[in-house]
């Protein structure tokens, strides 16, 4: 099995923690793999799965044109070359020309539904993507329930294509934090004891974080001591954002922390009063996950996939700022609520492994060699 990993940016944001991760634990489950990755990740990869074959591109594909001229042109002779039966390209592109079985994943259909949260280019380039990956792979990954029946619905995809499996969660990686943990978090986002919300990821229209902000003030409101939210993550292209900002009482403070070490991030989901996480929509949700794994009191929306990884174990709001709003100050008031989600969070983040995970994946790469031989 060859997994194209070349698409996994040097910031690992979700979808290169999906491939570190199946990558480590197909290799842990004694799956014969090969990755291709970029020059910067070979070393990286060789640790995560030491059974494993790396290959590191010859040549530098760092920007996104060089790695799609690589991906259609080397890879496929990289294919014949290892005799491979089956690739997975985890992250919607796949080589045209492909003698093995065609394994690609989709991680969500709001390139369709909601285009105006992605950038022009951006939508149309992946929405084509989606279309070519249902018509030509063996089979398609897709994550969640939420995610197979839009792409039903909105790209015609045909359900006996897709196979639905949820990511996992590292037990190692993503734990309730110690105070060590929390005050290093502390000291790196420069706030060293005030209470605080937190939000991770990227700050782009999907993840509403205008709303979020202006939710965070009318929870506020009338609090002597306010909490401060923090706002970790990538930079976006949501211009809302600073507008947002602006509109702020200067007693409340908001941190925009940036990239954290992903080390740091059991210290910083797991010592918030809250992880307000209120997306449009989400294929999966694995900063819901995460957090939860970390012990956090979660609050997002009931948007597509999140319920199937929250259940009952966070609290769930609208996605307008008032319910927004509404849903922090219920939360901020009561410990003992916060408490319980905290706990029941951990608890049901321990069903989602990534080892369950490569189990099903390895199931899949089987049937895709299958219908691969017989011709779809």
């Amino acid at each position: 099995m060859l997994i194209d990993a070349t698409a996994v940016p040097a910031d690992r944001g979700g979808v290169g923690r999906y491939v570190d991760s199946l990558v480590s634990a197909l290799d842990a489950d004694g799956a014969r793999i090969a990755v291709a990755c970029q020059q910067r990740d070979a070393e990286l990869y060789g640790t995560l799965a030491p059974g494993a074959r790396i290959l590191p591109a010859s040549e530098s594909i760092e920007t996104r044109t060089a790695r799609l001229v690589w991906e259609q042109t080397t890879l496929p002779g990289l294919i014949r070359r290892l005799r491979a039966d089956v690739l997975h390209s985890p992250h919607y592109t796949t080589p045209l020309a492909n003698s093995a079985a065609s394994v690609v994943t989709l991680h969500d259909a709001t390139f369709y539904t909601d285009a105006l949260l992605h950038s022009s280019v951006k939508a149309r380039f992946f929405r084509g993507w989606t279309g070519i990956a249902l018509r030509r792979a063996s089979m398609c990954a897709v994550p969640s329930e939420a995610t197979a029946q839009e792409l039903t619905r909105v790209a015609n995809a045909d359900p006996r294509v897709m196979e639905v499996i949820p990511h996992g969660v590292s037990g190692e990686s993503f734990r309730p934090p110690s105070p060590e943990d929390i005050r290093a978090a502390r000291q790196t986002v420069g706030l060293p004891r005030q209470p605080y919300i937190a939000f991770l990821g990227a700050l782009e229209p999907r993840k509403n974080v205008p709303a979020l902000i202006r939710g965070y003030m009318r929870a506020c409101e009338g609090r002597t001591d306010p909490p401060a939210l923090v706002l970790a993550g990538q930079p976006g292209w949501d211009g809302q954002v600073e507008r947002a900002l602006d509109a702020l009482p200067h007693r409340l403070r908001v941190i925009r922390a940036g990239y954290l070490p992903f080390t740091q991030l059991p210290g910083f989901l797991g010592g918030a009063e809250v992880v307000a996480y209120p997306s449009l929509g989400e294929g999966f949700g694995l900063p819901v996950l995460e957090a939860m794994a970390c012990g956090a009191c979660v609050l997002t929306t009931s948007r597509l996939s999140l319920p199937e990884v929250g259940g009952d174990a966070v609290a769930y709001c609208g996605v307008g700022a008032g319910d927004i709003g509404a849903a922090l100050a219920e939360l901020l008031d009561d410990p003992a609520r916060r408490s319980q989600l905290a706990s029941a969070a951990q608890r049901r983040a321990k069903e989602f492994t990534w080892t369950q995970s490569a189990e099903r994946h390895r199931e899949l790469y089987a049937r895709a060699v299958t219908i691969h031989r017989r011709g779809r």
